[in-house]
This record gives C-alpha cells, sequence and structure tokens, in this order.
C-alpha cells in the first residue's frame, strides 16, 4: 500500500480547510436546523440528519491533516466522498422532493460547489504528490 505526505503539505492544508468547514458547516445544521429550516426552506430532519453526517468526516479530515504520511486509498475515499455529496445536492435541488427558498436553494449550491472546489483541490494535492512506500 502506498502513502502520501499529508502534514504542512498542500494535502494537509486542504484537508484541514475541508475539515474545519464541513465541521462549522455540520455543527450549524445539526444544532441549528429548527430556525434554519423555516429560513432555507429545507425540513429538519434532512438539515440535522446531514449536520451530523458531517461531523465525523470533518474529524476524520481534521485527523488525516495532521498525519506525516496518509495511505493513498484513504484520500481517494474522501474525494469520492466528496464528488458524491456534490452530486447529491444537485440531485436534491432537482428532484422537486424538497421546496428549498431562494436562500436554501443558494446555501445548497454554495456548499455543493464548495465541495466540489475543495474536491478539485484535494485531487491536485493527491496527484502532485510523491508517494512514499507504507
Amino acid at each position: 500500500m502506498s502513502a502520501i505526505p499529508a502534514s504542512r503539505t498542500l494535502l494537509g492544508h486542504v484537508l484541514l480547510a475541508d475539515g474545519l468547514i464541513s465541521g462549522a458547516t455540520g455543527a450549524l445544521m445539526f444544532f441549528a436546523a429548527g430556525p434554519l429550516s423555516d429560513f432555507l426552506g429545507l425540513h429538519v430532519t434532512l438539515l440535522r440528519s446531514a449536520g451530523f453526517s458531517l461531523l465525523p468526516f470533518a474529524a476524520l479530515l481534521v485527523f488525516l491533516a495532521m498525519r506525516p504520511l496518509v495511505h493513498r486509498a484513504l484520500v481517494w475515499a474522501v474525494i469520492v466522498a466528496n464528488v458524491l455529496w456534490t452530486v447529491d445536492s444537485f440531485v436534491l435541488l432537482a428532484s422537486g422532493w424538497v421546496q428549498p427558498t431562494l436562500w436554501g436553494q443558494a446555501f445548497t449550491l454554495v456548499q455543493a460547489l464548495a465541495v466540489a472546489g475543495f474536491t478539485c483541490l484535494e485531487l491536485m494535492a493527491v496527484k502532485q504528490a510523491r508517494v512514499v512506500p507504507a
């Protein structure tokens, strides 16, 4: 199995930023689901469960960012999870399953585009990283 350097590299910085923003967004969605639901036009259960799912993911990202070496497969798993989150966000808006307000549409689009941006940066960092035998 191969590993790539994480801490003090582009990959580590991107994983850390992704983790901190994911954690903040997850905490906001989980703890403020009630007030956000009215403002965004999204169901409390959707907000709370999506927010709750982000918290362990964010913790994993921060943990990986602090590691000297990270298995390449773990970074690819993060990239795949981010791609799925982005696609699911667009599918949610297009599906008609929810009727978000204009603010809810903007919230969903902005966070999806932010996740897509982190995905691109993580992909760039993986491709430029030197592989270390683990």
